[in-house]
């Protein structure tokens, strides 16, 4: 018991993060982190690995693709720009306000797999091999995955259009 608590309550605030990032609501997040620790807790003497990061950020990513996919059939959805701002982030600027809320939106305009694979690689500093692990996909697409999403990020930041706000298929010129 102390050697789960040992290497699992490090990792919850990293595990809020990524749900916050997938879910887009607090209360639900903070759900699903629950649920998750309470699958690590009963399957603890399950894990393969010595390192139980991928395998705890599997369950998770899990949980949140179902919850996702129930919301889906639901019809009920919460923006970004409703969350929360982090707690103990000091005052930004209005400039890194603006660029903040653009830089969301963009990642919320990215599709599923992208913005998933996006969040685990850059934000929660997850190695290529531990994401192929949580989406259960292999390392080569990881890597494929994650170029895409931030050619495309960079795309809707430069205000290029894409596919999605181009609302059908971009044809780009190469001279």
């Amino acid at each position: 018991m102390d050697d789960l608590l040992a290497q699992v309550e490090p990792m919850i605030p990293a595990l809020r993060r990524y749900a916050r990032g997938l879910i887009r609501d607090q209360e639900g997040a903070d759900d699903i982190v629950q649920d998750c620790l309470e699958r690590v807790v009963l399957n603890w003497s399950r894990r393969r690995d010595e390192n139980p990061r991928p395998w705890v950020f599997s369950i998770l990513h899990n949980l949140a693709v179902n919850r996702l996919r129930q919301e889906a059939r639901r019809g009920n959805s919460v923006p970004i720009e409703d969350a929360p701002e982090a707690l103990g982030a000091g005052a930004a600027t209005q400039e890194e306000t603006v660029y903040g809320h653009e830089v969301m939106a963009a990642i919320d305009r990215l599709p599923p797999d992208h913005r998933s694979i996006l969040l685990l690689i850059s934000v929660e500093d997850l190695s290529y091999a531990e994401a192929a692990k949580v989406l259960e996909i292999p390392l080569g697409t990881v890597m494929s995955r994650l170029s895409r999403a931030r050619e495309q990020l960079r795309t809707i930041l430069e205000g290029r259009p894409t596919e999605t706000s181009a609302g059908g298929a971009y044809i780009r010129r190469v001279k």
